[in-house]
């Protein structure tokens, strides 16, 4: 055993190292995504679109949004406004074992 667990019993001392480990990466950046929906368009569709134009997507208004991280779906959510920006209230998380990315 190291120095760091040496005092700690084997359970505890593996829960030690988790701990020290999500510590070391509380800090890396990771990419949030909220997805409202999608659609597929022809390529005469697309270069037919303008400003003005409004796209359908396969989404009802009152569903949730799909919330992501680094591309895995991680819960749901509804648009809220903070200040002047957009933002997500998480109301669902998805179970770990359920997640496909």
């Amino acid at each position: 055993m190291n120095d760091m667990t040496s005092g700690f019993p084997p359970a505890a001392a593996a829960d030690h190292m988790v701990a020290g480990n999500f510590r070391l990466l509380q800090d890396v950046d990771v990419k949030l995504t909220v997805e409202i929906g999608s659609t597929q368009l022809s390529l005469r569709e697309l270069l037919a679109l303008g400003e003005s134009s409004v796209i359908e997507l396969d989404r009802q208004a009152n569903e949730l949004l799909d919330v992501f991280v680094n591309g895995t779906l991680i819960g749901r959510g509804e648009v809220v406004t903070v200040g002047d920006r957009f933002g997500v209230r998480m109301t669902e998380l998805v179970n770990p074992d359920k997640r496909a990315g």
